[in-house]
């Protein structure tokens, strides 16, 4: 919810997918894409969250969400996650925001480790922005980079 409002005070429209695969120009060009569809590296049908585009901030970004209250196997997805990111989602920006109490000690720092060596990745995929921040640094980055 936070990532909607936040990006629908900037001028985003929210839509779904599905509904703006039908007719794109009717919906402008700020918009935030919900149930983003991929191929995912298993060749199944995926989705993210949101996929971010603009004409006014010149951005295409996807945007995953994660979230760990209580301790729990969602981190373990993280390895496979981190693969998509690198294989199979099509955007060259792709922001995972992770939050919440319950990650395991080392799944978080493995990720951003993982990121930041650009480990898995080859000669196109190394050349892809990923972020991985908590709820108020995805706030903070929205702040930084959509200025009106």
């Amino acid at each position: 919810m936070t990532v909607k409002s936040t990006l629908e005070k900037k001028g985003f429209r929210i839509i779904s997918h599905t509904l703006w695969k039908k007719n794109p120009p009717r919906y402008g060009k700020e918009l935030l894409l919900t149930n983003a569809p991929y191929k995912s590296i298993y060749a199944h049908p995926a989705k993210t969250e949101f996929l971010a585009i603009s004409e006014k901030y010149n951005l295409r970004i996807r945007i995953e969400c994660k979230w760990q209250q209580v301790a729990g196997s969602v981190d373990e997805k993280l390895p496979y996650l981190y693969l998509n990111t690198i294989e199979a989602m099509p955007e060259d920006h792709i922001i995972i925001i992770i939050d919440g109490g319950g990650w395991k000690t080392g799944s978080i720092p493995w990720l951003k480790d993982a990121i930041a060596k650009k480990k898995y990745t080859n000669e196109i995929s190394s050349k892809k922005n990923i972020e991985v921040m908590d709820l108020k640094g995805f706030l903070t980055w929205v702040n930084q980079n959509l200025r009106s």
